[in-house]
C-alpha cells in the first residue's frame, strides 16, 4: 500500500478547522493503516514533519427504510499533529 492509498481524503468540518491554528490536521485514512504508516504517508505526501498521530475507528450507523435495514460504511479518522518547526500544509491554508 503506497502513501496515496493510505490517505483517502481530508476532513473539512468546523471542528477540524479549529485545529489548523495548532497545526492539527484531520484525514480519513485506510482502516487497515496503523499510526506509523499514517505518519510516513503524511510526511511523504505533504513534505512536513509529524509529531504525533491519533486515530479513531467509527462503525457505520444502522439505517432503515421501511422494512429493510442496513448499515452505513465505517471509516477510520486520523488527527495528525505537526512539529512546531514544520511548515503548514498548503491545502488547508487555501481553505481558511
Amino acid at each position: 500500500m503506497n502513501s496515496y492509498d493510505i490517505i483517502i481524503r481530508p476532513v473539512l468540518s468546523e471542528k477540524s478547522f479549529d485545529g489548523i491554528a495548532n497545526k492539527r490536521y484531520t484525514f480519513i485514512v485506510a482502516p487497515e493503516a496503523n499510526k506509523t504508516e499514517i505518519k510516513k504517508a503524511v510526511e511523504e505526501v505533504f513534505g512536513v514533519k509529524v509529531a504525533k498521530v491519533n486515530t479513531v475507528n467509527y462503525e457505520g450507523k444502522m439505517k432503515r427504510r421501511g422494512a429493510t435495514q442496513g448499515r452505513r460504511a465505517g471509516y477510520k479518522k486520523a488527527i495528525v499533529t505537526l512539529t512546531a518547526d514544520s511548515k503548514s500544509i498548503e491545502y488547508f491554508e487555501s481553505l481558511n
